[in-house]
């Protein structure tokens, strides 16, 4: 154990006002599960702070009807324990919600890591002392603790936007919000439901509500593509098959540029036919799931490619939408994939039931939410039910949320006025030892999520370790490094369409939230490259610091020594 070290504290359903640990965790989701696990095996005290009841993050407060991840179930899980990963089984190509919430709460016992989690403990506000080199937490329990590191796992889509619909709290009727479902089961039998929005987690919820509920009328602003999932059940054989090439397929999904076990295409669409094109666009249709945007490597470099394989996919809306002013109402006009991408399980086939409704918000926006029901420019439809499927303030919401500040008091929340500025998305100038998981300027959102989670932690981890090593007391990112990294960030995005549309990506579904591209789009395996020559090189872009003027007089050790 390193020199030290705290004995780790078993919490024991009671909660200390005050306590001093190596390191303090935010959010005990698939990051803070795993940053107990990781940081136990250094010799490190930490604890994991979790606003929620219970753990699971994303997926323990995302219990809609219909929820599940979109990447593969055997992808989209850890990969540090092989025993772990040999006897899981998962039940379908696609977990839903209660079975991923299963798996968590699974490993969480398989390893012990409960006693390193705090649950119903939300962080109110952090601040960095210049003169000890710690971190003080304060939550809403009253408690304050200390810790030289500080890690945000807080997840990228974890806190909901504002309700910015005029009358919202007018409604009368149930109301309930994708982001928050209640625990119970919510039945919709026999009656009027308004869903608003049109986003992944409506996508899911819509098919599920629409077979229970009397009348549906979907509120769209933004026609969302979505691709078919092609879900089905994992049997013995595939589980076995999967199983046994496990590392080879973990490998695959590092050298993708999403973090998929995909191939990487190596052929332009301009290169071929349109008929060349369309078949192949059929072929990944029907295998389903995100493998349609493999068809081609240049469908988000180029707006000619994108245009067909927009078009293609416009078409098979129109073919499953039997009335042809919805499959146009439900046809997007931007760019593929510049706004997330969705897997659709019903959703089109959905407009073809007689009980459901399509609103166009581009054509009638909402003027308000009455005690009744909903009232556009066109009408005034009444509901039993209302659902709020209106997003999330994404990668920075939960961690400009916290009142976080760094050296001489700066607000974190005010650095990033402008948008957020990050090295590697993992650290921010003037924000000792504080580190983010798939923060602004990661890949993050635009990879399997689990793999990016893990990479980050060992990343972070081991970087922790090096300080520790060294008797560094803080770990802090030069303004040199952050200011080349989104510059870098800035141009590799600057040569995609990812930009060409308003969406969550750039903070643009959040009114007078600064428009920033904020995830990292020069794909995962240049991304692991790039963190890999960092660490290689001495951390490089980082300042290791001992100097008592600037960081107080504490060293390491002295930093980790019980209270």
């Amino acid at each position: 154990m390193p020199r030290g070290v705290l004995a780790r504290k078993k919490f024991k359903g009671k909660k200390m006002k005050s306590a001093h640990y190596n390191v303090v965790v935010v959010g005990a989701g698939f990051s803070g599960i795993y940053s107990a696990y990781r940081l136990r095996k250094l010799g490190l005290s930490a604890v994991v702070l979790e606003a929620a009841d219970g753990i699971g993050g994303t997926w323990y407060w995302n219990r809609y009807p219909g929820a599940r991840c979109d990447i593969p179930s055997m992808e989209y899980s850890f990969q540090f324990s092989d025993e772990l990963q040999q006897e899981w089984n998962w039940s379908e190509r696609y977990a839903t919600q209660p079975e991923i919430l299963k798996y968590l709460e699974h490993v969480a016992d398989k390893f012990d890591l409960r006693r390193d989690i705090q649950l119903n403990t939300r962080v109110e506000s952090a601040s960095y002392d210049e003169a000890t080199s710690l971190w003080t937490i304060k939550t809403n329990q009253g408690q304050t603790l200390t810790a030289p590191y500080f890690i945000l796992g807080t997840g990228s889509l974890s806190v909901p936007k504002d309700i910015d619909i005029p009358g919202a709290n007018n409604f009368a009727g149930r109301i309930f919000r994708t982001s928050t479902w209640p625990k119970e089961e919510i039945d919709f039998t026999g009656r009027r439901v308004g869903v608003i929005g049109t986003g992944s987690s409506a996508l899911q919820a819509i098919p599920i509500i629409a077979e229970k509920a009397k009348s549906l009328h979907v509120y769209q602003r933004t026609a969302t593509y979505a691709v078919p999932a092609n879900n089905y059940p994992l049997e013995e054989e595939t589980l076995k098959k999967i199983k046994s090439d496990y590392a080879g397929l973990r490998e695959r999904e590092r050298q993708n540029y999403f973090a998929v076990d995909l191939p990487s295409p190596t052929q332009s669409a301009l290169e071929v036919s349109p008929e060349e094109r369309a078949s192949r666009y059929e072929e990944k249709w029907q295998e389903g799931g995100f493998g349609f945007m493999f068809a081609y490597y240049d469908l988000v470099l180029s707006k000619e490619a994108n245009d067909a394989a927009s078009e293609f996919v416009r078409s098979k809306i129109r073919q499953i939408v039997k009335d042809p002013k919805v499959a146009e109402i439900l046809s997007p006009k931007q760019p593929i994939s510049c706004k997330r991408m969705c897997l659709d399980i019903g959703y089109y086939e959905t407009f073809n039931r007689e009980n459901v409704t399509l609103v166009d918000l581009q054509s009638t926006p909402i003027l308000e939410v009455t005690e009744q029901g909903v009232r556009t420019t066109a009408d005034h439809i009444q509901f039993d039910d209302l659902v709020l499927a209106t997003g999330f303030d994404a990668m920075t919401g939960a961690i400009v949320k916290m009142d976080i500040r760094g050296r001489e008091g700066v607000a974190l929340k005010e650095k990033w006025g402008n948008g957020p500025s990050t090295y590697l998305g993992i650290a921010t100038a003037g924000f000792p030892n504080l580190f983010m998981v798939n923060g602004p300027g990661s890949p993050s959102v635009l990879t399997n999520m689990v793999a990016s989670i893990e990479h980050h932690i060992d990343w972070i981890s081991d970087c922790i370790a090096s300080a520790m090593k060294t008797g560094s007391a803080t770990v802090e990112v030069t303004p040199a490094a952050e200011s080349a990294w989104m510059d870098h960030s800035a141009m590799v995005t600057g040569a995609t369409l990812f930009h060409s549309c308003n969406s969550w990506y750039l903070g643009a579904n959040v009114p007078g939230k600064a428009r920033v591209f904020m995830p990292y789009v020069g794909g995962y395996p240049a991304y692991l490259q790039k963190c890999s020559e960092v660490a290689r090189n001495g951390y490089e872009g980082f300042s290791f610091s001992l100097s008592p003027k600037k960081f107080g007089p504490k060293t390491n050790s002295e930093m980790f020594t019980g209270v």
